[in-house]
């Protein structure tokens, strides 16, 4: 049987309790109530990718709405308008310090007026829409680069968005097996779905790969941080994009069940809480994750073998490899 549950409550006795500065997360980063040039940035934000997906859907309406003719060429203009907003939107959501994404718009938007200027001249479908276009751009260009320049002066600390993850399984199996399995970070690949690989550099060290989503991978550097033989196994991410911490700890389960695995586990990955959210939408988060790790690795330790299928595993929501073949997976 599986437990889950998200909490910042310590895990369990004896484990390294994670620090609560860096574990917690920040309301104010999830709420939105920062001050209010990082509140303008995200509304900034969340417009630039209404207005992109808008752009991208129904590029003749949007040519109309402004004044244009609604051609071919209008509707190409502003397809490649939208991939821009969508693009600086999504930018700007996702970056702890997105003064660089607000001067990309303030580019897009002087882009968006030239061409403005360009359609007035060859005569628009309406005049008067298309004026009113212009200045509301003007409006925005100038929101824009007002954000950019007061985000720029400032010089309080970003905050920080996570995620933690306490789940636990009871596994038919001796503790020192199961410890022998995990200690062996090269093992984790074969339960672990959403890791391509893991390379041992040395006795305390060694460097991630995993799978993110819409198809990218992501790399770093982990060390072994508390290894107690048959017990509890601690490690830290460092370096690289992902910040990630977490410990494994093997203990008796009541009535000589076999042993009681408990994982938590602390991530915050690139993008802060909006990569949590587009994580969850692409069926990849976190808690999925782990969970889903800990029914395989119950499986491979109990039976030996593992049915791993594109189409799913056993209720499974997390993005899996192509089937493999049943067989023996022993501890290396």
């Amino acid at each position: 049987m599986t437990t889950t549950h998200l909490s910042p409550r310590p895990a369990y006795p004896g484990s390294r309790q994670l620090p609560r500065s860096r574990s917690a997360i920040d309301p104010e980063a999830v709420s939105g109530r920062g001050d209010g040039g990082e509140r303008l940035a995200k509304a900034l934000g969340w417009f630039s990718i209404g207005l992109g997906l808008a752009s991208l859907a129904a590029p003749r309406g949007i040519a109309r709405l402004i004044g244009a003719r609604g051609d071919h060429a209008d509707e190409t203009i502003l397809r490649l308008v939208g991939l821009q907003e969508v693009a600086c939107g999504i930018g700007i959501l996702a970056t702890r310090k997105p003064t660089g994404w607000l001067w990309a718009r303030v580019a897009g938007d002087a882009v968006h007026l030239s061409l403005l200027s360009g359609a007035m001249a060859s005569g628009p479908e309406d005049p008067n829409r298309m004026a009113a276009a212009t200045a509301a751009i003007a409006g925005i260009t100038v929101l824009d680069a007002g954000n950019a320049l007061q985000l720029g002066r400032s010089r309080r600390p970003a905050r920080r968005a996570a995620s933690e993850v306490i789940k636990s399984v009871t596994i038919n199996r001796p503790a020192e097996e199961l410890y022998r399995f995990w200690r062996d970070f090269r093992n984790l690949p074969r339960i672990m779905s959403h890791l391509e690989s893991v390379e041992v550099e040395g006795e305390t060290r060694s460097r991630w790969t995993a799978k993110a989503p819409a198809g990218m991978t992501v790399q770093w550097d982990a060390e072994i941080t508390k290894d107690v033989p048959n017990q509890l196994i601690g490690w830290e991410s460092v370096g690289g994009r992902v910040d990630t911490r977490g410990s494994v700890r093997f203990a008796p389960a009541p009535g000589g069940r076999g042993t009681e695995v408990h994982v938590r586990m602390w991530v915050d990955p690139p993008g802060g809480a909006l990569g949590l959210w587009f994580a969850w939408l692409f069926g990849e988060s976190p808690d999925q994750q782990v969970s889903d790790d800990l029914r395989h690795f119950k499986q491979v330790m109990e039976t030996g073998e593992v049915v791993l299928s594109s189409g799913g595993f056993d209720g499974t929501h997390i993005a899996q490899r192509p089937a493999q073949p049943p067989g023996s997976i022993p501890a290396r």
